[in-house]
């Protein structure tokens, strides 16, 4: 088979199973929520009971992960356990119990000529997710979109293919056996790059696309679709440590930030410290870091401490998923204000001080998805803000910003209703 023809049935594989996609959303968009909340309901138990199943398939690519010298972060994201399991199966149910965006009414009026005027939360249709590694990101994502009213098409990256193929065929027999559409949920068939880029350009099909991953991935999928994207941003998350900052406050915020789960998008990767409380606070941060296993890549005042590298220019922009972290001493609030500017990502970026006009300064300059005032960046999360399993971090500004529950896998129609109106 040449490479055209090879690429030609690839696509009309993924059309094929858009297609069925979006008969399946057409009838999830009559679906009540009672219907929709069993679904889940029943979803999460039967996933529970497939645990064996899920497990067995996991440990054989992590098993492979592992042999391919596969990054530690990585591996992490990649395995599971049955706490893991039974997380995603609690992320079910908490979508299960929560209000049904569908119908909600954003806004409405009677109009001067007696319209009645409302604008409505409606499905956008089916959604496509690129996703890497993180075998979790399956179930989310079809709980959130199902309860959303979408049919969902999810592609996962090879790593994990078998655990993705084992809870997909799980789901969608729990979702048949509650009265929804089986497939209301599917994995986009195929091996390789071609089966999501033939996902990428199934406008028409597809009502958006959101990809979770990294750097590379993010900027293919934004790049290259012509499907509407949603984008996910990587997380060089920073916290800054203000002259008025309380420092036990401010260590124990430091080491929850970054070394609590460092594989993850909310993770810190760069400190920044006010020269003012720099002799005090850097000896007790590096020694709790280094403790914890952290490799400083720090400046000058940083590297006069044993066992800290000297930082490159890259390093203050890198995402590094690891213990590791970029430090510096700054000399004012406005220069670690301009250095977030320039390196941070738009995730998530936190200031640690008592003092109200400093925390306003911040948050009010600091451009970001998540500004966060005496807290940790790893509360930048859809279950933590109390919406539920995520779908991912949006670090756009158009339509949706920061963590997307369920209001953000809707649009919008206008339902107009007269009485016999013309004009």
């Amino acid at each position: 088979m040449t490479t055209t023809s090879a690429g030609t049935g690839v696509e009309a594989a993924v059309r094929a199973v858009a297609e069925r996609a979006r008969a399946a959303a057409n009838e999830l968009a009559l679906v009540t929520r009672g219907q929709k909340d069993a679904a889940l309901r029943a979803m999460a138990d039967a996933l529970v009971a497939a645990t064996p199943e899920v497990l067995a398939a996991n440990a054989q690519d992590v098993a492979a992960a592992e042999a391919a010298g596969t990054p530690l972060a990585i591996i992490d994201r990649l395995r599971l356990d049955e706490s893991r399991v039974a997380a995603m199966a609690d992320g079910l149910r908490d979508v299960a119990a929560l209000p049904d965006p569908v119908g909600e009414v954003v806004r409405g009026s009677t109009l001067a000529n007696g319209l009645e005027l409302r604008q409505v939360r409606v499905p956008f249709g089916v959604i496509g997710i690129i996703y890497e590694a993180r075998p979790n990101v399956t179930a989310d994502a079809a709980g959130i979109c199902l309860k959303a009213g979408n049919a969902v098409l999810l592609r996962g990256s090879t790593s994990a293919v078998r655990p993705n193929t084992a809870v997909v065929s799980v789901l969608r027999r729990a979702a048949a056996g509650a009265g929804l559409p089986e497939d209301s949920v599917a994995l986009v068939p195929g091996e390789g790059h071609e089966p999501a880029k033939a996902l990428m350009r199934a406008r028409g099909l597809v009502d958006v696309l959101i990809p979770r991953g990294g750097a590379g991935l993010i900027r293919s999928v934004v790049e290259e679709s012509t499907v509407p994207v949603i984008e996910t941003g990587v997380g060089n998350c920073h916290v800054y440590v203000d002259a008025d900052a309380d420092l036990d406050m401010a260590l124990a915020i430091v080491l929850n930030a970054k070394t609590q789960r460092p594989s993850v998008c909310n993770a810190a990767e760069s400190l920044l410290v006010h020269r003012d409380v720099a002799d005090a606070f850097l000896p007790r941060v590096v020694s709790a870091l280094q403790g914890a296993g952290v490799t400083i890549h720090g400046d000058e005042s940083f590297a006069a401490l044993a066992g800290v590298v000297p930082a490159t220019e890259e390093d203050y922009g890198e995402e590094y998923l690891s213990l590791d972290m970029s430090a510096a001493v700054v000399p004012d609030l406005d220069a670690a204000i301009a250095h977030v500017r320039r390196f941070s990502s738009g995730h998530s970026d936190a200031i640690v001080t008592r003092s109200q006009p400093s925390a306003r300064r911040f948050t009010a300059a600091v451009d970001s998805a998540a500004v966060l005032v005496n807290a940790s960046t790893r509360f930048t999360d859809g279950g933590e803000f109390g919406f539920g399993a995520e779908i991912g971090i949006s670090t756009q500004k158009l339509h949706a910003r920061g963590p997307m529950g369920l209001p953000e896998m809707t649009s919008t129609k206008y339902v107009v209703t007269g009485d016999g109106h013309t004009r």
